[in-house]
């Protein structure tokens, strides 16, 4: 790895982590108080799982697309995959925002779809790229599957009484 190789490296773990700070300044203000009066599903993870488990997977993806971005931009395969990463990179904090911020479990679960769909988009660029990038993408794919499992849950178990009658 040369020079410029490190700085890609180093700029794309940055960034992942940055997204996630973007969305961490809503997310702390709202557990404690918010986030720890509605009802969650069954099997949702302690608390103290997220920080270890998005440490983990914004480390995966910084890698993934310094991987993508290594490959060099000149190709429209490799600059599909890499644009796809920052949109959804982008998105990723403003689910935050959309659930913890404003608190809207509704909007929550919208975001986090359409989220689900642009990671796995970008799983599949990035694998036309590089298997191993690609690969570095599958945890996060999971661990967003469960979030949205449990940012619907969390919808449906918080419904109110009018909306559950259909009213």
């Amino acid at each position: 790895m040369d020079l410029n190789d490190v700085v890609k490296l180093i700029i794309s773990i940055v960034a992942s982590f940055a997204a996630g700070g973007i969305g961490s300044v809503s997310t702390f203000k709202a557990i404690p108080t918010w986030y720890a009066t509605l009802k969650k599903p069954p099997k949702t993870p302690p608390n103290r799982a997220f920080g270890p488990v998005w440490t983990t997977l914004y480390i995966l993806m910084g890698v993934s697309v310094f991987l993508v971005w290594r490959c060099g931009l000149g190709s429209d395969v490799v600059r599909f995959a890499f644009t796809l990463f920052w949109v959804q990179l982008a998105l990723n904090a403003r689910w935050s925002f959309v659930f913890f911020g404003m608190k809207s479990i509704k909007g929550g679960v919208i975001t986090i779809v359409i989220l689900w769909f642009l990671i796995l988009a970008t799983t599949v660029a990035s694998f036309r790229v590089s298997t191993l990038a690609g690969s570095l993408l599958i945890p996060y794919l999971a661990w967003v599957t469960i979030a949205s499992y449990l940012n619907i849950g969390v919808w449906w178990l918080n419904k109110p009484a009018k909306q559950e009658k259909g009213i």
